[in-house]
């Protein structure tokens, strides 16, 4: 990863859905608000929270497949915003990997025909042969061999994680800078996850791509991005930015505390008796949203200061949304169950 070269820039990124609401006016959901982030080339980075936080997207938002209400992007030097005015339809240096793998493909063609059509499309100048040599490689590489196995059949009849692997296939297929994987494995079974994101791992280092991996799966996310960065998503806003490594150890703000503890040991002699550190179980709205930090109505620690305008703070570990961290007791739950797993 070279963290010196940014392959794709966000700046105060606004996503508002409008709903009809009643005969005065229409509701405004406010989708993301103010999203600033940076994507490295080589890199993976990891977008983490729960359902509903706006992760979804804004993966959507970097792919292309939405244009956000304001904010600018720039992808490789190039504006976005303004190739959103004219078309995106030449676009591929970006591709998306979806989640629902049997939705994503087309139940009435074949594997051949899935991979084939964005190939040809994309290379209008290739033969049949040249095509075709390019779906074996493919199929090498995804470790879905003899191909013929594979090809001729239709998407029902191969396993879920047969089918992620065709999609990862399609995406790569069109040599992108940055592939957007938006819960890849949440619908695979626990024991093929694995060989999945070590696939995922092989493809960023053979091609030379960035991954933004999205999930809600703090345990996939360690594992994938063990080296790379995570951006902690609560209600449209990022709360915390940096190194994984680094926030898993020392997390600043109080949903990503409440989110790491919310996983658990696999250990019989562990007793994580507490309860999670949160005021209230239900999301806020994302409706009429304020200045101040999203987190607001079910931290423990709020207080009238937090529904004024949020600063961003660099630390030494991450960069966060202004906290008043000295009243969160450092001795912890969390704080023991780190301690458990560093004397294992």
């Amino acid at each position: 990863m070279d963290e010196n070269k940014v392959l794709m820039s966000l700046r105060d990124v606004n996503m508002v859905f409008k709903k009809p609401g009643s005969l005065l006016a229409d509701r405004n959901i406010h989708v993301l608000k103010n999203i600033s982030l940076d994507v490295y080339e080589g890199e993976i980075l990891a977008v983490v929270g729960e359902s509903g936080c706006g992760k979804t997207t804004l993966g959507k938002i970097i792919t292309g497949l939405y244009r956000p209400t304001s904010g600018s992007i720039v992808f490789a030097g190039q504006d976005l915003m303004k190739l959103f005015a004219k078309s995106l339809s030449s676009f591929n240096a970006v591709q998306f990997i979806q989640q629902d793998s049997y939705a994503a493909l087309n139940p009435v063609r074949t594997i051949y025909q899935s991979l084939y059509a964005p190939i040809k499309n994309y290379h209008r100048d290739w033969n049949r042969f040249q095509i075709d040599a390019k779906i074996e490689e493919l199929m090498k590489v995804i470790s879905l061999y003899p191909s013929e196995q594979y090809l001729n059949k239709y998407p029902h009849q191969l396993s879920g994680g047969q089918r992620q692997r065709i999609l990862m296939a399609r995406a790569i297929s069109l040599d992108p800078k940055l592939i957007v994987a938006d819960e890849p494995v949440s619908m695979i079974d626990v024991s093929l996850r694995l060989s999945l994101l070590n696939l995922m791992k092989s493809l960023k280092d053979l091609y030379h791509m960035s991954f933004v991996y999205i999930s809600h799966d703090l345990a996939t996310t360690r594992y994938i991005a063990e080296n790379g960065r995570v951006a902690v998503m609560y209600l449209g806003e990022i709360v915390e930015l940096g190194k994984i490594s680094d926030i898993i150890k020392n997390p600043r703000h109080p949903y990503t505390r409440a989110l790491i503890q919310a996983v658990p040991i696999p250990d019989p002699h562990f007793k994580g008796s507490e309860t999670l550190p949160l005021k209230s179980m239900n999301l806020g709205t994302l409706e009429n949203r304020g200045e101040g930090c999203p987190f607001y109505e079910r931290c423990l620690y709020a207080d009238e200061k937090c529904l004024s305008k949020v600063p961003y703070v660099q630390t030494e570990t991450s960069l966060s949304m202004c906290c008043h961290l000295g009243k969160i007791p450092h001795e912890s739950l969390f704080g023991r169950r780190l301690k458990k797993e560093e004397e294992k």
